[in-house]
């Protein structure tokens, strides 16, 4: 037990600390409760957010990378080990070439731009999707990056480009055929160990920004027991506050993967 005297330093030691840092201390033991151990975040609205303030498309896109740092930062304070982020989708090529190419670009100055301090900040890049369509160059920074942080593992960040959920299951299936797999051999394991997402959890949490209440065929496998959280907020303004305000959704949320709340079992068992 310790003495009073250690109990009175204890004390004045937390009351000596700035306002700030009692306050983080106070957040994270909140939301340390139950946490997800992998969010995953369908970033729309960058359009929109544009338009409201009279600016073109692509300037929408790029405060939406600008988001990026704060999002990640704020993964890692609150002890987030996984982060998926869906960037660009496979029926993404539709938008007008303009865009398109401009949405190219942005990803080629956010790698240029925030490598290195990801790399500093022990951020683990990956990629899911197909890199069959992106230009040479592009390509390269993409696995450049990959490789330059692989080591790192603080918090593993994949980034969903050029991905679609129903392409990923397609890729997973042709790779089975190619491994000579039998059909008897194939169970729910395997084919999570054939998508793109292989060695990750499935994601706990699933949010989108916007308003938009639709899947947009992201992680439809890895998702079927994920707990989904829908904000109105478009993604440029969505920072650490919103985020906070997603978890402490998700840890109310009685995840019972098709089973029975603890309350329900008790009842059932009486009525037996």
């Amino acid at each position: 037990m310790p003495s009073e005297s250690v109990k009175k330093k204890r004390s004045w030691k937390y009351r000596l600390r700035p306002a700030a840092v009692r306050r983080k201390t106070k957040e994270k033991s909140k939301l340390l409760y139950k946490k997800p151990t992998h969010i995953a975040i369908i970033m729309d609205g960058n359009g929109r957010w544009a338009l409201a303030r009279g600016l073109p498309r692509l300037a929408g896109h790029r405060a939406g990378t600008e988001n990026l740092r704060r999002v990640v930062e704020a993964c890692i304070e609150f002890g987030i080990p996984y982060l998926t982020l869906y960037a660009f989708s496979t029926e993404n090529w539709g938008r007008p070439r303009e865009e398109v190419q401009g949405l190219l670009r942005i990803l080629e100055d956010v790698i240029d731009r925030e490598l290195q301090e990801l790399h500093d900040q022990g951020v683990q890049l990956r990629h899911i999707g197909r890199l069959d369509r992106l230009t040479p160059a592009l390509r390269d920074k993409v696995l450049h990056a990959i490789e330059f942080t692989r080591f790192n593992d603080r918090l593993v960040l994949y980034v969903a480009f050029n991905y679609g959920g129903r392409d990923e299951i397609v890729c997973a299936i042709q790779r089975m055929i190619q491994d000579g797999v039998k059909y008897q051999e194939v169970t729910d394991e395997m084919v999570s160990q054939y998508l793109f997402t292989a060695g990750a959890p499935d994601p706990d949490l699933i949010i989108r920004t916007s308003g938009e209440l639709r899947g947009s065929n992201f992680l439809i496998w890895q998702g079927a027991y994920s707990e989904w959280y829908f904000t109105p907020t478009y993604w440029p303004d969505f920072d650490k506050e919103e985020l906070r305000k997603a978890l402490q959704e998700f840890s109310q949320r009685d995840r019972r993967y098709g089973g029975l709340t603890q309350p329900e079992k008790g009842a059932a068992a009486h009525a037996d």
